[in-house]
């Protein structure tokens, strides 16, 4: 890919992030993987009372007669439920609950189903060989936290948060979950719903490329460019839509290698640069309701807010959620907010990380709260509040479990608009069971992800 003709990355800088800098840029805290976690950095024990288990290594391999190009079953699939939380009860388990659970319960008569936990998660021991080295190399921005990171490659970044720095720690726990593991490349076919108004419509459909440069076995510190990932999305639907391409670059330093986006619009067969696919620009695809900075939980660069860590707890997230993706989405998508029948959630330790805006920084999203899983890095819940200080927005990410990799990854995320009374499911990999997408890849060609044959692949 061409980037350096593009402008996108800078000689000096990637000089500077191939051979680290001065001893003022280090990371406060530092500190090596011990006993008692696991390989990402989670405790390894389960809690007192065995409601989550021990960690045991996570589930590594397919079940038995599945075959690459099927959809991955859901391996708990007769399990039954522990705990139903809704109205009668919300009270009593409040502890383990998000403020913006806890509203949609109220407002809505949201309810959720809590199974049996089980700690899936598992990465390839070359993953967990690297986030061993970066639990002492990988350093924060020296302009701030919210800037990036460098010198960590192929893994967690910082596996063990530097906990007496509250601002320090919230940092590094959301870059976790924007390098947490997904896979070295894959290709996907996913689609976006809106519903307003009690009615459910298609906002999106793609064929989508995904590839992590951040994870790419054929590299090391010194060849990484600083992309942690890269995004090629070509719009089949619907019918206005159709044509639209979009590449996307998320950067590990964004202050030095800014994150970039290009687009061709439908139609028109001419790449442009798109500097609005990012922050609280409202996306298109989720007509209007999420944010570009909600897809995934949080999505791009960390620079508006300051990151403050509260804590670690149990509560009550998303997880296993293979089954959901088993349906077609019109079963799933209710009036208010998804079936609960379908959603599973269960009892995890999370990092509670709160986002305030810096000083001199915007975003329609005053302040965040973050719940990130222990074992994944990756963010279950997100509540968000307005400049008034009134809940707004409550994220729900839903991931599944990809023995084939092996891994826990994201698979759909759905923004429910308190204000507004609407809600938005964002990339999910619906119908899988009719249709299998999703497919994993040692790496992609550079060229997919190259702005200038955009163009050549448009329709117009």
């Amino acid at each position: 890919m061409k980037r350096r003709n593009l402008g996108l990355l800078a000689s000096a800088s990637l000089l500077a992030l191939k051979a680290g800098r001065a001893k003022a840029d280090v990371a406060a805290g530092a500190a090596p993987l011990g006993a008692g976690l696991t390989p990402t950095g989670a405790e390894a024990a389960g809690n007192a009372d065995g409601s989550i288990p021990a960690w045991t290594g996570g589930i590594t391999a397919p079940p038995a007669g599945w075959q690459p190009g099927q959809a991955m079953p859901d391996m708990f699939a007769g399990e039954q439920p522990v705990l139903v939380i809704d109205s009668s009860n919300a009270a009593q388990y409040a502890d383990k609950l998000s403020e913006g659970v806890a509203a949609m319960i109220q407002k809505y008569g949201f309810s959720l189903k809590v199974y049996p936990t089980h700690r899936t998660a598992a990465a390839p021991q070359w993953v967990y060989d690297n986030i061993k080295t970066n639990a002492t190399s990988a350093q924060l921005e020296a302009a701030g936290g919210r800037f990036g990171f460098h010198n960590a490659y192929g893994g967690i970044p910082f596996p063990v948060p530097d906990q007496t720095d509250p601002l320090v720690a919230g940092a590094q726990i959301v870059w976790n979950h924007n390098a947490r593991w997904s896979g070295y490349a894959m290709t996907e076919s996913p689609q976006g719903w809106v519903v307003n108004g009690g009615s459910l419509v298609l906002s999106y459909q793609a064929n989508g490329k995904y590839d992590w440069p951040y994870y790419r076995q054929s590299g090391n510190l010194s060849t990484f460019d600083g992309a942690l990932n890269r995004q090629y999305i070509q719009d089949t639907g619907p019918a206005n839509l159709v044509g639209t391409l979009d590449v996307v670059l998320r950067m590990a330093d964004p202050y030095r290698q800014p994150d970039a986006a290009w687009s061709v619009l439908a139609g028109q067969g001419r790449v442009r640069r798109a500097p609005e696919i990012e922050f609280d620009t409202p996306s298109s695809q989720a007509d209007g309701i999420a944010n570009y900075d909600e897809y995934y939980g949080f999505n791009g660069s960390l620079i508006k807010y300051d990151w403050k860590l509260i804590g670690k707890k149990e509560m009550y997230i998303p997880y296993n959620n293979n089954g959901m993706y088993l349906l077609a989405p019109q079963k799933v998508h209710l009036p208010r907010f998804l079936d609960p029948d379908v959603v599973r959630w269960e009892l995890h330790r999370v990092w509670v990380v709160e986002a305030t805006l810096h000083p001199g920084e915007r975003n329609v999203l005053a302040k965040r709260r973050f719940y990130v899983d222990e074992d994944t890095w990756m963010a279950g819940l997100v509540d968000a509040w307005d400049a008034n200080n009134n809940l707004y927005k409550v994220n729900h990410v839903y991931n599944y479990l990809r023995p084939d990799l092996p891994g826990v990854v994201y698979g759909n995320n759905a923004v429910y608009n308190l204000q507004t009374d609407n809600y938005a499911t964002i990339n999910g990999v619906w119908n899988e069971a009719q249709s299998p997408s999703v497919r994993f890849y040692p790496s992609l060609p550079d060229s997919d992800f190259d702005p200038e044959q955009m163009a050549a692949a448009s329709q117009y």
